[in-house]
């Protein structure tokens, strides 16, 4: 009788072992990553807000919006009218800038707030305004284009900018706020500074991020002020 040949069970028991560890390290690899993704979101915003209180506390006005940029802030080009509202259509007052929102990142940038020398420009680029880790704008506004669970109160808000995978945002919400799309302080926003807005109903269900199935990949979120 021939002898047959094949594995023996500690051999296939030592190649499951072997699958099994590589199949965890690629999962703990994307968790790594996911990780990685979520902290540099919540420093770049934690970043950002703390440069606008501190541009407050300076010259008593906010970014985008100060009259007096051009004469106090070293470097600033442009100025704003003045009204205690960062907007992207503003009305003029004595040649101000209608973009406020954009002047913005050169108002931050150029009072040492933020890295960078950004100038303000007629519309979001790479020299005029910061972007997320996903290569979109972040936007500074005074608006009311966010998830409410009612009518949206208009006030100033920092969008983190489109093309974030939903599951992202979820884990940047339950980090920073309550985990809900509409409440809290952390909200999901179908805004976007440049390319296809997100589409609310791929990225939330009535307040609940969508992380189960296909994740939406182009998502956004703001921080209220």
């Amino acid at each position: 009788m021939k002898k047959q040949s094949g594995f023996t069970l500690i051999e296939i028991a030592i190649v499951l072992v072997i699958i099994g560890l590589l199949l965890g390290g690629v999962l703990k690899g994307q968790e790594l990553i996911t990780s990685a993704r979520v902290r540099n979101l919540i420093s770049q915003q934690d970043g950002i807000k703390a440069a606008y209180f501190g541009f407050l506390d300076r010259f008593r006005a906010l970014p985008g919006d100060y009259p007096q940029a051009v004469t106090n802030v070293s470097g600033a080009t442009v100025f704003g009218n003045g009204n205690g509202q960062i907007e992207s259509a503003a009305t003029p007052v004595s040649g101000s800038v209608a973009t406020e929102d954009i002047a913005v990142w050169e108002h931050l940038s150029r009072a040492g707030f933020i890295n960078g020398a950004y100038t303000h420009a007629a519309t979001y680029s790479t020299a005029s305004a910061i972007n997320n880790p996903y290569s979109m704008f972040l936007v500074m506004r005074y608006d009311n284009n966010y998830a409410d669970t009612g009518t949206a109160a208009t006030r100033h808000n920092l969008k983190t900018g489109n093309q974030i995978p939903a599951d992202i945002l979820a884990e940047v919400d339950r980090k920073v706020d309550d985990g809900n799309a509409r409440l809290g302080t952390f909200r999901f926003t179908p805004f976007s500074a440049t390319g296809t807005g997100p589409t609310a109903a791929n990225c939330h269900t009535a307040g609940a991020w969508v992380v189960v199935g296909t994740v939406e990949p182009n998502c956004g979120g703001t921080s209220l002020f």
